[in-house]
């Protein structure tokens, strides 16, 4: 129980290209010193990003169903890959932002931890007590994790870091996946305490 009174939940206005409260919480989570601007170049960038890699492989999947060995159907994809990041002003007439929306949300809920655990002190002894995480706290926290891992990746810019680390969620994978699994394993060893929770 907080001390004081409950924090108000303030109301996040939705973004204006996408009008999706989401990603106006995640374009809250990367700017730095007040920088929105910025922040918003940089998110928008990455979610064109994602979703054009997404769109493009799986297309080469498909092409590579129909075409049975796809030996040289791999090679020859390589120019257009390079080629396509260039296009990325197009983006938005290729792709509707319902496809952005989905590639977005789902992508945050692979990362979303459904269980943490949070420090109980008992009779002058502290406790790791595994509790069930809230959708609201589920989704802050994936966007915390996904920022935080894109500012480990190797690529040039974050735009790009953040695209690769959205993808490796989408595929379940990356570091902030392996956050998550962490958060579940350290939940799953405490188990025990589960009663101290209130």
């Amino acid at each position: 129980m907080p001390r004081r009174k409950a924090a108000i939940k303030r109301e996040v206005l939705p973004d204006p290209l996408y009008g999706s409260d989401q990603v106006a919480k995640f374009i809250n989570v990367v700017m730095r010193a007040g920088k929105k601007s910025i922040a918003e170049k940089i998110v928008y960038s990455a979610l064109t990003t994602f979703t054009e890699r997404l769109k493009k492989e799986h297309k080469t999947e498909d092409d590579s169903d129909k075409g049975g060995k796809g030996g040289r159907g791999g090679r020859s994809s390589a120019p257009v890959a390079k080629s396509k990041p260039v296009a990325s002003s197009a983006a938005h007439a290729t792709y509707s932002n319902e496809e952005i929306l989905d590639t977005l949300h789902k992508s945050l809920s692979n990362i979303a931890p459904t269980v943490e655990v949070k420090s109980r002190r008992v009779g002058g002894a502290t406790y790791q007590v595994p509790i069930e995480v809230a959708a609201d706290r589920g989704l802050a926290l994936a966007m915390r994790w996904v920022v935080q891992a894109a500012k480990g990746r190797s690529e040039k810019t974050m735009a790009l870091r953040l695209a690769a680390e959205l993808y490796d969620a989408y595929l379940g994978r990356g570091a902030s996946i392996k956050t998550r699994d962490d958060v579940h394993r350290m939940a799953k060893a405490n188990q025990a305490f589960a009663h101290y929770r209130w």
